[in-house]
This record gives structure tokens, sequence and C-alpha cells, in this order.
């Protein structure tokens, strides 16, 4: 079974967010919304949380730096240690560029890929493309959910709003 979804086109950023919030408070889900530009505020209207991917980024980092301290200590002072001019073995501040640049690799490297597997993007995979929309029009992408709305109400709350064209996508 398809998910049943409605697209509704329109011209201005303010019809956009009527729309969207007309349709959060009948219960409708907000699947998506394009817009030529970013619009300050929609992630709320919308009911986005807030991205948790700081953490990975954070935790990411946190392993390279201590997987870089610990390979180098491990080298330098475990596994084959060099008296090199008196130096200690575990010289931390010796260290410190190498653990950075691996702070700053892992949680880079942790946060992209954590960002494609979140988006589910893959290679190969065909995203939605909606005409117009990068050049001066705004859609939204709305479905039903456990509603008491019919499907024939969904284009009408879009065309109230002020949507120049609405179609269906996908099936019941």
């Amino acid at each position: 079974m398809k998910r049943f979804t409605q697209v509704g086109l329109f011209e201005r950023e303010e019809q956009l967010l009527a729309a969207i919030g007309e349709s959060r408070i009948r219960g409708l889900v907000v699947v998506d919304a394009y817009s030529p530009y970013p619009i300050h505020g929609i992630d709320e209207l919308m009911g986005i949380r807030r991205s948790r991917l700081t953490m990975v980024c954070f935790f990411g980092g946190l392993a390279g730096l201590a997987l870089g301290l610990w390979f180098q200590y491990w080298s330098s002072a475990t596994d084959w240690p060099l008296n090199v001019g008196g130096k200690p073995f575990d010289s931390l501040p010796a260290f410190m560029p190498v653990g950075f640049e691996l702070t700053v690799l892992f949680g880079g490297l942790s946060t992209a890929l954590m960002l494609f597997v979140r988006s589910r993007l893959w290679p190969g995979k065909r995203g939605r493309a909606l005409e117009g929309v990068t050049d001066d029009r705004f859609a939204l992408v709305i479905a039903r959910r456990n509603t008491d709305m019919s499907s024939a109400e969904l284009p009408e709350l879009l065309r109230r709003h002020g949507a120049i064209d609405v179609w269906q996508e996908g099936g019941e």
C-alpha cells in the first residue's frame, strides 16, 4: 500500500506558511516543503526536531582523538620505545597535532556518513523534482494520517491558501 500524498504549488512564502499551519492543526502530516530559498522558522512550524548531528560530530571527534592519542602512546612507549634525545616515551605535547587532526577527520567523516544514512541518500537514488520550485515557486507535500478529513478536502485546503496548482502523488 503506497502512501497518498497531495502536492500544492504556491507563489508566495506567506501562503506556504499558512497552509503548513492549518495542515498541522487539522492533523495532516507535512511530508515536505520545497522553496527556492531558506525560510526562517519553517522547521518549528513543520514540527521538525532539532538535529542530533552535532552529537554525532562530537562523539566521532572524541573517538578520533582517543584513537590518535592511544595509537601514538602505544607505538612510541609500549611497542617500540626509542630514546630520542632523552625525551620521555609518553610525551603528550608531541601527540597533540596528530590527535587534533584525527579529531577533525573523524568528526567530519562521521557527520557526513550519518547525514547520508539518516537522509537515506545512497548512490543512484532518484530525487523528487518539482518543476519551478527552485526558481520562484513554493511546494507543500502533505499526507493524511488518522484524520477525519476526506481525500477530496485536501485539494480544497491547499487552494484556500492560494495554491496555484494541486496534484496527487502515490495511491491508497
